[in-house]
């Protein structure tokens, strides 16, 4: 069973959301958000992330790290097929100043629920349409929006991704495969 106590700081499993415990009992626990809003959840739904520490790392260390496994790896040709060298990609650019007029006064957590509210109603889309491959812009930032479009598309049994082409967006971006049933 999960134990929380009044006063713990929290975050959602399967939402964006966190916040403070102001209220316990055995079915439900009431957190104030971030900001400010009071909500119920399930112990189910949350996870206790009291003490826990936010590890920073520059965008400097991940191009270091990632260009250090790519020397070790021996470059092998991955045989495309004639009929997918060309397909088109679509590309969705998740800069908040690409998705509304102004972000003035937005706060982050905002700013981060629009871009993945954007982000699944594209890939919503890209799916019954039938479009097999979409890149998603995220830019490199501190992460946290590709950790989070991680978890979205964890969700989905029918796709794979993976980070997009670097000579053409650097860092910044996913790439999501889409497997088409027949």
């Amino acid at each position: 069973m999960h134990k929380f106590n009044i006063g713990d700081k929290v975050a959602g499993l399967d939402d964006t959301i966190s916040g403070t415990v102001i209220a316990v009992n055995d079915y439900e626990i009431i957190i104030e958000s971030d900001e400010g809003f009071p909500l119920k959840y399930a112990p189910s739904e949350l996870i206790n992330i009291s003490g826990v520490q936010k590890i920073s790392v520059s965008n400097y260390e991940v191009a270091q790290i990632k260009a250090e496994k790519e020397a070790g790896k021996k470059r092998k040709a991955q045989a495309v097929k004639p009929k997918e060298r060309n397909l088109p990609k679509m590309e969705v650019d998740l800069h908040i100043n690409q998705l509304v007029k102004s972000s003035k006064g937005m706060g982050n957590y905002e700013i981060l629920e629009i871009q993945l509210q954007t982000a699944k109603r594209q890939l919503e889309f890209a799916i019954a349409k039938r479009i097999q491959k979409v890149v998603f812009i995220h830019g490199v930032g501190e992460g946290v929006l590709k950790e989070e479009l991680g978890y979205l598309f964890g969700r989905y049994d029918s796709l794979k991704y993976y980070d997009a082409d670097y000579q053409k967006y650097g860092l910044g971006a996913t790439e999501v495969y889409i497997y088409q049933n027949a």
